[in-house]
């Protein structure tokens, strides 16, 4: 377990990428869909891994910043996306993630965490992170589309039920039922 202190997380823009691309490419889905998924869906699967990190790097010089890479020492550990809804028109795409009403929330569409610091409070440490960024740009609220482990067992990209919960997110929607809807209201 490490100190809170420690960890650094910045928005991700062009100057980050190399220790971006250093934490995705470890392997694993992660290093597959480049979080390309939000983007344009279930089509990542059916590209190369490299176009899907040619894109996400295309996003990443073009900006704003489409989420937040969390560092100890100069070391890149962790990764969340955080955007506006409308950044992400996959979710929309998805009959679970549909919008629940016309709020301009922004959106955590997904996680990284390397191996090795995992289970040491980092998507925690990014949840809170990405809710202060969201705010910082106005955003009138957060959602979320995490796992509920008490329903399934399965690894997620997008987080657990449980530490949304304990970072103050409600749920306002469930379409199916290992994966809500939740929010949490910045203004």
């Amino acid at each position: 377990m490490s100190d809170r202190d420690d960890l650094r997380i910045e928005p991700l823009t062009a100057e980050l990428w190399t220790a971006f691309s250093d934490l995705l490419d470890q392997g694993g889905p992660a290093s597959r869909c480049w979080c390309m998924a939000p983007q344009i869906g279930s089509a990542y699967r059916k590209r190369t891994p490299q176009r899907n990190r040619h894109d996400l790097h295309k996003l990443v010089k073009n900006g704003p910043p489409p989420g937040l890479l969390a560092f100890r020492d100069e070391l890149a550990i962790g990764w969340c996306r955080i955007t506006p809804r409308h950044a992400v028109p996959a979710i929309e795409q998805s009959w679970r993630t549909r919008r629940v009403d016309e709020v301009p929330v922004w959106v955590i569409a997904c996680f990284y965490v390397r191996k090795g610091h995992r289970r040491q409070g980092i998507t925690a440490r990014l949840i809170s992170a990405a809710v202060s960024y969201a705010r910082s740009a106005g955003a009138p609220a957060v959602e979320a589309y995490p796992l509920d482990g008490g329903v399934s067992p399965s690894s997620t990209a997008t987080g657990y039920v449980s530490t949304f919960r304990a970072a103050g997110f409600t749920e306002i929607a469930r379409r199916s039922p290992e994966r809500p809807i939740m929010r949490l209201a910045l203004l």
